[in-house]
């Protein structure tokens, strides 16, 4: 896999530590602070999708002034990503929700920092124009295109368990979005299960029909990603709390300045503008905790692909949860 790079700009020096308590079963001690000179000296490594993280830091203006280097690689999904992060390869990368339970089920070295919801309605089960099937039971004995381990996986899967189906009763063709958006132009699949901007740019080029959203399927949870190697080095640790913070205010930004954040995330990504504004009006990330509430619904996710063996078994995803940077995320969701 080739990972495209950038770089970030060296500013102003300052003194970061790893605050708050850090929780899990395996969970490594939390490094101490670090000089600013040190600090200077970290090169985060980012693994960024379409249009993610690097593009909405950004336009938010929250990559000037980074005390440490950012190197950037892309991802076409969040599964490689993690296996990249896993691998050390990259420190650091923005996920949906079910890339980091079949990493935990792989007994990857990655840990979950912090997290955000979208709107579940842009996570979709969507049908060609002119299509038949009339609801998600049609799907029996159907083919549905879908990206293996994304949020998307999993929103299918509980939508197929909500209507009396698995994912045994339909045939799962593993792609990724842009070998399922030519798929699903050349009607070679009958459906595919994708999420924004992927879904409105479907919608709007393609004349899609949302056959099923994410409501009552999908938790809608984001999650920012770190590799263990990382968060146990005092250096990336203290850029990694950094990071972690940008981030938050980054969405909190994009929140109230839609339209700003559309136009640059069009001239970031190539997306049409309409496609962009179209993702953004329907609402994006926000942050939340990362509290009990949250790993209870991923854990409930974990389950589901437990017991249709699409996992090899039961995972604790509590012990991938790492909220050493909690108090300071809440500080920033505050602050914004």
């Amino acid at each position: 896999m080739q990972w495209r790079k950038g770089i970030a700009v060296v500013a102003a020096a300052l003194t970061l530590a790893g605050c708050g308590s850090a929780t899990g079963a395996d969970q490594a001690a939390v490094p101490g602070p670090v000089s600013a000179a040190d600090l200077a000296k970290v090169t985060l490594k980012v693994g960024d999708q379409k249009g993610g993280v690097k593009s909405l830091l950004t336009a938010a203006g929250q990559l000037d002034g980074t005390p440490y280097r950012i190197e950037w690689s892309t991802f076409t999904s969040g599964p490689p990503l993690l296996e990249a992060a896993s691998a050390g390869a990259i420190d650091t990368g923005r996920v949906g929700n079910t890339p980091p339970i079949f990493a935990a089920a792989a007994k990857a070295k990655i840990k979950v920092i912090s997290v955000s919801r979208s709107n579940v309605e842009r996570e979709a089960i969507l049908v060609p124009p002119g299509s038949t099937l009339p609801d998600v039971a049609a799907l029996k004995g159907k083919t549905i295109g879908v990206a293996k381990g994304t949020s998307a996986h999993g929103q299918l899967l509980n939508t197929l368990h909500r209507n009396g189906l698995s994912t045994k009763d339909v045939k799962l063709s593993f792609l990724q979005p842009s070998e399922a958006y030519a798929a699903f132009t050349q009607r070679t699949i009958d459906a595919w299960a994708i999420w924004d901007p992927y879904t409105a740019q479907v919608q709007l080029e393609a004349h899609a029909r949302v056959l099923a959203d994410g409501r009552g399927a999908s938790n809608g949870l984001g999650f920012l990603t770190a590799g263990t190697a990382a968060l146990a080095d005092p250096g990336k640790n203290a850029a990694l709390r950094d990071f972690a913070i940008r981030v938050v205010k980054a969405q909190k930004w994009a929140d109230t300045h839609r339209t700003e954040w559309a136009r640059a995330w069009a001239k970031e990504t190539g997306l049409k503008l309409e496609v962009a504004q179209k993702a953004v009006d329907a609402g994006r990330d926000l942050p939340i905790p990362l509290d009990d509430a949250v790993v209870a619904s991923e854990q409930q996710l974990a389950d589901a692909f437990t017991e249709e063996t699409t996992l090899p078994g039961k995972v604790d995803f509590a012990a991938f949860a790492d909220r050493r940077f909690g108090p300071d995320l809440d500080q920033a969701r505050s602050n914004g």
